[in-house]
Order: C-alpha cells, then sequence, then structure tokens
C-alpha cells in the first residue's frame, strides 16, 4: 500500500461520515525487520508492503448495523484501488473468508500442505486461517 492522493482523500470522506464515533481508520507503518526476511521464508508474503490500513467498525447497537455496515463497505470500495492484492489475516472479519488466501499470496498452497499434515482435523479454527 501507498499513501497516494486518491487514498488521503477517501479517507477523508470516510472520516466525514463516520457511523459511530467508535468507529477509526488506522494506518501503520511497516518495514525494517519485516522486510530482511525473503518472501516465501514464513507465512506472511508481504515483504515489500510500507503501509498496513486496518479499519474498525464499531457501533453500540444492532440498530446501528446497517449504517455500519454500509460505511464500512463503501470506504473499502472507495480505497481496494490502492491497496496490493495482500491482506493481513489478523484483519480479515468473519465474512472474508474468500481473501484468507490473498493473506498468504503465493505462499498459500504450500502451507496447505503443511495444514493438511499437522493440523488434519482443522483444530486451529477460530481465526481466519487455512483450511486443510
Amino acid at each position: 500500500m501507498k499513501l497516494e492522493d486518491g487514498l488521503l482523500d477517501a479517507v477523508i470522506g470516510a472520516i466525514d461520515k463516520l457511523p459511530s464515533p467508535q468507529c477509526e481508520i488506522f494506518f501503520g507503518a511497516i518495514g525494517g525487520a519485516t522486510t530482511r526476511q525473503a518472501p516465501d521464508a514464513m507465512a506472511y508474503a508481504h515483504r515489500d508492503a510500507q503501509f498496513v490500513m486496518n479499519v474498525h467498525g464499531r457501533w453500540e447497537t444492532a440498530a446501528e448495523d446497517a449504517r455500519g455496515i454500509r460505511w464500512a463497505r463503501d470506504f473499502f470500495e472507495a480505497s481496494s484501488k490502492f491497496a496490493s492484492a495482500g491482506v493481513y489475516v489478523n484483519f480479515l472479519t468473519a465474512d472474508e473468508t474468500a481473501r484468507v488466501k490473498s493473506a498468504y499470496g503465493p505462499n498459500y498452497d504450500r502451507l496447505v500442505q503443511v495444514k493438511r499434515k499437522y493440523d488434519p482435523n482443522n483444530l486451529f479454527r477460530t481465526n481466519q486461517n487455512i483450511a486443510p
């Protein structure tokens, strides 16, 4: 992810429409030690990313669900063109299982093999994980 002007415009637009004071858009600078490993050395493959963005959509009541979810999805749509194809697995929500493969990029197939060997019954399944 690069912090391009268009992305910052999308962020400002989303901030103007926050559905709840508990919502936030977080940017973290990454690099340093994360860039020292080869992309295929560990599960996380996105070693060239300079920033990570996480959107926290939170509100108090179920009555706010539609508005909050719409805000998050609208912002995702507006900002996704500025993102890489990757995603950080711990930022995925429960309904984003289709994006798990993107979290591991070219390492996914190798990790499926590891999962089949060491966790064939999917004991470690409480997060967005690789299915055996």
